[in-house]
C-alpha cells in the first residue's frame, strides 16, 4: 500500500465483514452492545465487529431502510439476536424508550457505543444559528440523553457497564466544523466528568477520536477537501472504519477494563503533524493574503 492509497472498507460490507479479526472469536458471547447510528459508516463498521465477536445487538437512527439492511449482515456475521430501534437521540423520551425496548428484549444492555452524530462543513462565518443548534443538539444533547439514561438504568439494577462515545481529534482545531468541533469537545470532558462521579457504579466511560477515516461520510465534503485528507497526518493515508471499531472493543472488552475517562485518538498522529481544512483554505494562509 503506498501512501495515497485509498482504504475502501467503509464503502463496500462485504470486504468490511471478510477482514481478519484481532481480538478472540466469542469475546462478547451473551453481552449486549447498543450502537447508535449504526446504519453507516463508522457505526456500521462497529456494529459488524460485535456481531462477529458474539454479541447481541441494539442499533438506532434515523433511517429505518438502513438499519433493515445492516440487521441483514449482522445476522449473517454471527449476531445471534438484533433489536432493530428507529430513534432520534435528541429526544429524551425517544431515548427512554429505545432502552424500554431493549430491557424488554435483552433483560439487559452490557455496553453502549454513542456514535450517532454529524456535521457539515462551512465556514464558521456562514453558520446559521439553525445550523448551529442542529449539530449541537445531535451530538452534544443527543449523546448525553443516551449516555445519562444507560447510567440510571445501570445504577438502578447495580449493573456495571462501559461507554464509548465517538468524537473527532479537535485538540488544535477543526476548520470547517466549528460546531461539530464545540460539541465533541464538550463530549469529551462530559465523558471526562462523569468517568469519576460513576465510577462507584462500576461504570467506565472513554471517547474515541477519529481522524481522517474513509467512509461513506466522506460524501459530506468537497473534492478539494478530500482530496488533501490524506496529508493531513504523517502516515499520509486515510484510516478506515474498522480501525475505529477495534478501538473501541479495545476500550469495552478486557483489554480496556483499567481504562476509564480517556480520549483515544486514531488520526495516525494527525493531532501532532499537519493540517486539515473541511473546507477550501483561504487563500492568506497560503500566500500571506489578506482576507
Amino acid at each position: 500500500m503506498t501512501a495515497d492509497t485509498p482504504v475502501s472498507f467503509g464503502f463496500d460490507d462485504a470486504a468490511l465483514a471478510a477482514l481478519p479479526l484481532v481480538y478472540q472469536p466469542g469475546l462478547f458471547d451473551g453481552q449486549v452492545v447498543m450502537v447508535s447510528g449504526a446504519g453507516s459508516g463508522i457505526g456500521k463498521a462497529i456494529a459488524f465487529l460485535y456481531a462477529r465477536l458474539g454479541a447481541r445487538l441494539v442499533i438506532c437512527g434515523r433511517d429505518r431502510a438502513k438499519l433493515d439492511a445492516c440487521e441483514a449482515w449482522l445476522r449473517r456475521l454471527g449476531s445471534p439476536d438484533v433489536l432493530v430501534q428507529p430513534t432520534d437521540i435528541r429526544r429524551s423520551e425517544a431515548v427512554a424508550q429505545l432502552f424500554d425496548a431493549a430491557y424488554q428484549r435483552f433483560g439487559r444492555v452490557d455496553v453502549q457505543v454513542n456514535n450517532a452524530g454529524g456535521q457539515f462543513p462551512k465556514a464558521a462565518l456562514d453558520i446559521s444559528p439553525k445550523g448551529w443548534k442542529a449539530v449541537v443538539d445531535n451530538n452534544l444533547n443527543g449523546t448525553w440523553f443516551m449516555m445519562h439514561e444507560a447510567a440510571k438504568r445501570w445504577r438502578d439494577a447495580g449493573k456495571p457497564g462501559s461507554i464509548v462515545n465517538i468524537v473527532l481529534t479537535f485538540q488544535r482545531g477543526f476548520p470547517g466544523v466549528a460546531h461539530s468541533c464545540a460539541a465533541r469537545a464538550a463530549v469529551t470532558y462530559l465523558s471526562k466528568t462523569v468517568a469519576v462521579e460513576w465510577a462507584p457504579y462500576g461504570i467506565r466511560v472513554n471517547c474515541v477520536a477519529p481522524g481522517v477515516i474513509e467512509s461513506s461520510g466522506f460524501a459530506h465534503y468537497a473534492p478539494e477537501a478530500r482530496a488533501k485528507f490524506s496529508r493531513g497526518n504523517p502516515m499520509l493515508r486515510h484510516g478506515n472504519v474498522q480501525d475505529i471499531a477495534n478501538a473501541v472493543v479495545y476500550l469495552t472488552g478486557p483489554s480496556g477494563d483499567f481504562v476509564n475517562g480517556e480520549l483515544l485518538n486514531v488520526d495516525g498522529g494527525g493531532i501532532l503533524w499537519g493540517e486539515l481544512w473541511t473546507i477550501p483554505k483561504p487563500a492568506y494562509f497560503n500566500a500571506g493574503q489578506t482576507p
